[in-house]
């Protein structure tokens, strides 16, 4: 027999750790090739880590709650032989010695570029001369709050080896207005302009006889700083349009039975809604852009959000990619696909990554209209309301008749730093157009 030492997967471009939610398994129990032992969360999507291997769970070297590394070991199995054996289990990164030692015949100048890549990189934090790890997110965070180097050092890390959390750096946040400023031996900067922030309650919050006090689950605090940042970063202007989708209506219903007999998948409306979206982002390529300072980041690239609602209740925004290469089967099944994953958890953290522009359905609920945030650094959200049978005027060659019509409101949320009134109302104009003119020989 050997062990085998399982470590925590990529998670897809700018991870570098999760949090274990919880084991699927317990220590001594035998699982199979590709069963899934734990469940992992990262700021991006929950997802379960599957073994490579068959074997017993002999150790369990990461708990519930804490958090792990990319590349970290997180379990250890017993296996037959094979399987690469475990002597120590070591927390800390090897040296680049120890790693030029366990290779064979290595090319110095290849050492020596992998060692200048990694400065370069440790460099790139901003935080020049530190011996801080900051993570992207967290680094993130401290750029857009001009948070000092200073100041960091102040904040006591609970990550592994002491390192700075989301957590952490939004708790320092929280408090910041109340503690004194770090001091510093050489000369105070110029200050910095820097977005008002909510000043903290002075007492606590009241609670009446017979309140429920619930804790904000991780989900939902991940979703509550998004959209704090998201308004704190971008002046936020909503356009409306009432749009006639008679046309739309009735070719679905023409086609959703032949559909789903010939491909097995339900046709719901939201692909229409992405094509005419794509559509006028091919019009007005400026929506489709983020910011960066004082740049714009013109994305060449159509990735479509889709918000989904999750059964907990929280919500989650998979990401339809290349959704321009897509024809109309093509979108539906991808967004049925991203939809069904999301309502059960099977999301990778890539299916939730680069989204250029999003879409939200808040007429599933009922709703006729709503006023949606935008999901930075994105700079335009659309919401579409329920469809409505109503009396309208129509126009004909023998004068004015009033008819009923399928009608739907959409709105659209856009940030006022790069996309001004009349490209935002532009763009939300020609989606409408597409809606309301529907070819009736499409095909699908």
């Amino acid at each position: 027999m050997a062990e085998y030492k399982l470590i925590l997967p990529s998670m897809g471009e700018g991870v570098m750790e999760a949090t274990i939610i919880s084991w699927l398994c317990n220590e001594g129990d035998m699982v199979k090739e590709d069963d899934s032992v734990v469940e992992i969360a990262t700021d991006k999507v929950d997802s379960d880590v599957p073994t490579p291997v068959a074997g017993k769970i002999i150790k369990i070297l990461k708990q519930k709650d804490e958090i792990a590394k990319i590349g970290e070991v997180i379990a250890i199995l017993e296996v037959d032989g094979g399987a690469e054996a475990v002597s120590e289990q070591t927390q800390s990164p090897k040296s680049a010695d120890e790693v030029q030692n366990q290779i064979p015949n290595v090319d110095p100048e290849v050492v020596q570029g992998l060692e200048e890549a990694m400065e370069s990189a440790k460099s790139s934090t901003g935080f020049e001369g530190s011996d801080l790890y900051l993570s992207p997110l967290v680094k993130s965070i401290a750029q857009q709050e001009n948070i000092s180097e200073s100041e960091l050092q102040s904040i006591k890390g609970s990550g592994l080896e002491g390192r700075i959390t989301k957590e952490n750096i939004l708790a320092f946040l929280s408090t910041r207005g109340t503690q004194p400023a770090p001091q510093k031996a050489e000369a105070t900067p110029e200050p910095v302009a820097t977005a008002p922030k909510a000043a903290a309650p002075s007492t606590p919050m009241a609670v009446g006889q017979g309140d429920e006090i619930i804790q904000m689950d991780r989900v939902r605090k991940i979703i509550a700083d998004a959209m704090v940042k998201s308004k704190h970063t971008a002046p936020h202007v909503t356009s409306f349009i009432e749009t006639d989708v008679t046309n739309v209506v009735k070719w679905r219903t023409k086609h959703k039975d032949l559909f789903e007999k010939r491909e097995g998948e339900k046709l719901t409306y939201m692909p229409i809604f992405v094509k005419a979206i794509v559509k006028a982002i091919q019009d007005f390529p400026m929506i489709n852009v983020s910011v960066d300072g004082d740049k714009i980041i013109k994305k060449k690239n159509i990735n479509i959000g889709m918000a989904t609602a999750l059964p907990d209740g929280n919500l989650i925004v998979p990401v339809i990619k290349n959704a321009d290469q897509l024809s109309l089967s093509g979108l539906t099944k991808a967004i049925n696909d991203l939809a069904y994953r999301a309502r059960n958890k099977k999301l990778k953290p890539e299916d939730t990554q680069g989204a250029t522009y999003t879409i939200s359905n808040v007429g599933g609920f009922g709703n006729l209209m709503g006023t949606p945030i935008i999901p930075q650094p994105q700079v335009a959200i659309l919401a579409v309301g329920a469809i409505v049978k109503k009396p309208a005027v129509l126009e004909t060659k023998d004068g004015d008749v009033i008819a009923i019509r399928n009608l739907m409101f959409m709105s659209h949320s856009y940030d006022h730093r790069v996309v001004d009134g009349s490209l935002g109302g532009m763009f939300l104009k020609h989606v409408h157009d597409y809606l309301q003119n529907w070819d009736m020989n499409t095909e699908i």
